[in-house]
């Protein structure tokens, strides 16, 4: 089933749900009168009305009651609340889709009961320009045209990856927190530029630029991103100077156990507060 000619609603007119809107409208996927967005702030839903061109609604229960396709964009402290004021406008039982970090569908159906149509999604922050990775987790019982359905969806703001659930705290630990990563990794190096007399401004082009960079020739090539280290590093020359230093400091192993952290700590949100 597409998702063409349905209609779309938004529980949560934030960054993540604005840049899937964005996504729905550019790709002319979902024109912008089918598109409606609920929010705790009006303002925020005026906004988002007046610049996309899509209907505000005021209240969860009334967006339910009308959409076909039903995106949970809200945080994870606040989604059983949302669930239960959604649940009694759930009788045309619309695809609900949650991108709340760390919750389960076994943690909503335990609210909505049993509903079949659920499916869970990581996206990411790069989905705000269209160049993000979102994870849709296979739910047991789900039908394959809701999957197509959710894949159109987060295809239109990056690439999508399939999995089991079991996997999506791991996902979370990796993209869901990656880009905050990169953003070290980018700042970092720009630090190191202007300690080596570059001005920031430069520097900070010269990082985001290369890290931009070599993310796409790896995407675009295939290649294994020891061959890219390899191919830069000449005998006794710089980068391998600079690698020897960032394997001195323990940079791979840092960034594995962030993941590692990451993970964890959406397990934990994941079982609630303890």
């Amino acid at each position: 089933m597409s998702v063409k000619g349905k209609t779309v609603g938004f529980v949560g007119g934030g960054n993540m749900g604005e840049a899937l809107i964005r996504g729905l409208v550019e790709s002319n996927l979902v024109p912008a009168d089918k598109i409606l967005v609920a929010d705790v702030r009006a303002d925020r839903v005026r906004a988002l009305a007046d610049q996309y061109g899509l209907r505000g609604v005021d209240g969860n229960a009334a967006l339910a009651s009308g959409a076909d396709v039903v995106i949970l964009a809200v945080k994870p402290q606040i989604m059983a609340a949302v669930l239960r004021e959604t649940m009694p406008a759930l009788g045309k039982r619309p695809l609900l889709i949650s991108l709340a970090a760390g919750v389960s569908t076994a943690t909503i159906t335990s609210v909505l009961g049993a509903y079949t149509r659920l499916i869970r999604v990581m996206p990411n922050t790069p989905a705000l320009v269209l160049q993000g990775v979102t994870a849709i987790a296979r739910t047991p019982g789900l039908a394959q045209e809701d999957l197509d359905t959710a894949q159109e969806i987060f295809a239109a703001v990056g690439r999508v990856v399939v999995l089991g659930e079991e996997q999506m705290d791991a996902v979370t630990g990796l993209s869901g927190s990656g880009p905050a990563y990169v953003a070290l990794v980018i700042e970092s190096l720009a630090d190191g530029g202007v300690k080596m007399g570059l001005d920031r401004a430069t520097a900070m082009t010269l990082a985001t630029q290369t890290v931009l960079g070599a993310a796409k020739l790896l995407a675009e090539t295939g290649m294994h991103p020891g061959a890219l280290k390899d191919m830069v590093s000449s005998p006794g020359g710089t980068t391998i100077a600079g690698i020897a230093a960032l394997e001195e400091g323990g940079a791979r192993t840092t960034f594995i156990r962030a993941v590692e952290r990451a993970t964890q700590r959406s397990r934990e949100l994941g079982r609630g507060p303890t």
